[in-house]
Parts: C-alpha cells; sequence; structure tokens
C-alpha cells in the first residue's frame, strides 16, 4: 500500500491557498460593498449621526459595533472616528473610538490569522522567515512602533494575522499604540463640535479650542518625532495626517 505522509504538504498548501483566496475575496468584496454599491449612501457621516440618535441608550453599544464593522469592511477610520466625537463629546467619544477600533483590530486580525496565515507560512523563504521569527520574539513592540508611526491601520490589522506575532502582543502594542493619536483627534473634533452646539462663538477663542488645536498640529510631527528617537532617518519627508484607527496614507492620498 502506497503511504500518503508526502501528499500532506501539498495538501495542507491546497487548504492554506484556499482559505487565501477566501480571504483576498472577501476585502475585495469588502472594498466594492463600500465603495461602489447603494450600501454607501447608508454610511455617510449624516446618516450614521441620525441613526446613532435614534438607537437611545444603546448608541454607544452600536457605535461601537459599528465602528469594529467598519475596520474590517475597510470603512475610512476618519470617517468613524469624527462620527464619535461629534456625537458623544471628546472624553466619552475618544472612549467609545477606542475601544471600537480594538474590537475591530482584534477582528481583522484574526479573520487575517484564520485564513491567511497558513499561506503566508507556506511561503515564506528562509530570509524571510528570519523577519518573522524576530516579530514573534518583539511582536509588542514591533506593534507599538507601527501604531506609532501611523502605518496603515486596516491593512496592518489583517498583515499582522499574517504573521507569527502573538495575539496578546499585537493586542497591548495595538491598546497603547492608538491612544495618543486617538485622543487627539476626537478631542480637537469633540470640542469644535461642542463650540459649534453651543452658539457661543467666542469660544473659538478659549484655551479649550487652542490646545486640542495644538495636539491636533503635533500630531501630525509624531511619527517623524518616533522614528528620529528611534535613531532613524526621516529625511526631508513631509509631516504624515495622524492615522492610527482614523486613517491611512492609501487613503490620504485619495481624498476620503
Amino acid at each position: 500500500m502506497e503511504k500518503n505522509t508526502p501528499l500532506k504538504p501539498s495538501t495542507g498548501r491546497g487548504k492554506g491557498l484556499l482559505k487565501a483566496i477566501v480571504l483576498l475575496v472577501f476585502i475585495v468584496a469588502a472594498v466594492t460593498l463600500i465603495r461602489y454599491t447603494p450600501v454607501r449612501q447608508s454610511l455617510t457621516a449624516e446618516a450614521m449621526g441620525r441613526f446613532l440618535r435614534e438607537a437611545g441608550l444603546w448608541a454607544p453599544v452600536v457605535y461601537m459595533v459599528i465602528y469594529a464593522a467598519g475596520v474590517c469592511l475597510f470603512l475610512p477610520g476618519t470617517l468613524l472616528t469624527g462620527l464619535g466625537a461629534a456625537v458623544f463629546g471628546p472624553y466619552r467619544g475618544f472612549l467609545y473610538v477606542w475601544i471600537g477600533a480594538m474590537a475591530g483590530a482584534s477582528l481583522a486580525f484574526l479573520i487575517g490569522r484564520t485564513l491567511g496565515r497558513d499561506f503566508a507560512a507556506s511561503m515564506v523563504g528562509d530570509r524571510l522567515r528570519k523577519y518573522d521569527d524576530a516579530i514573534e520574539r518583539s511582536g509588542f513592540a514591533t506593534v507599538l512602533y507601527l501604531r506609532l508611526v501611523y502605518f496603515p491601520f486596516t491593512p496592518m490589522n489583517f498583515g499582522m494575522g499574517l504573521t507569527k506575532v502573538r495575539f496578546r502582543d499585537y493586542f497591548a502594542g495595538t491598546g497603547l499604540g492608538i491612544i495618543v493619536g486617538t485622543f487627539i483627534f476626537t478631542f480637537f473634533i469633540g470640542t469644535l463640535k461642542e463650540v459649534w452646539t453651543s452658539g457661543d462663538w467666542s469660544r473659538l477663542w478659549s484655551f479649550k479650542v487652542y490646545f486640542s488645536l495644538g495636539l491636533f498640529v503635533f500630531s501630525f510631527f509624531i511619527p517623524k518625532i518616533i522614528k528620529k528617537l528611534k535613531g532613524e532617518n526621516a529625511g526631508d519627508e513631509a509631516p504624515t495626517a495622524p492615522v492610527g484607527p482614523m486613517e491611512d496614507r492609501g487613503e490620504a492620498r485619495k481624498g476620503d
């Protein structure tokens, strides 16, 4: 009787390829659904704001679920974060945005790990395997650094699932790494919304508004500062806009 053992690696790679195809189809379908179908009309800030107001006491929970799903479906993070700040204010908004972003980042990571890791592992050569092993050893520091320099949020969520990084390191690095950018953006938008709602435009000259504006401007330079602290040469590269869970560079270039 012939042994089937030699066929196992091939069979395993085939299963990994099939799952990777499912992951690719999911990503393409998500982007298509959000950008090129009538569904996008229900995903504007105005439409979602009305929906949250109608949700009443459940609005925070509904918002966090929407945020988590939006991360996995490649919704613009700036839209989701700005919505939370505008509806819930700078402080509660920050909390709900952070929780929603963490839930979405975790879910996207697990989707990437479940559907893409096997295929990615089968395709990694000796050279890339060294980097993969290094990420496993220093997962927390790697994830924290990438979050602080505003690496594109959603692609990183899925991409990290393809590596050997431990989930606990990914979760902790993400949770700590997005706090600064998330707070600055929600504080800025939430503060402006408070002024708008009050109708007292003299409040535009308040310390709180100036402070939030200063933090927002400062946040553009965080990636360059972090790189310099790490000893990297950022060159003459222009400052990058805040991202974290808010936005990624690809979306920023497209002007979404």
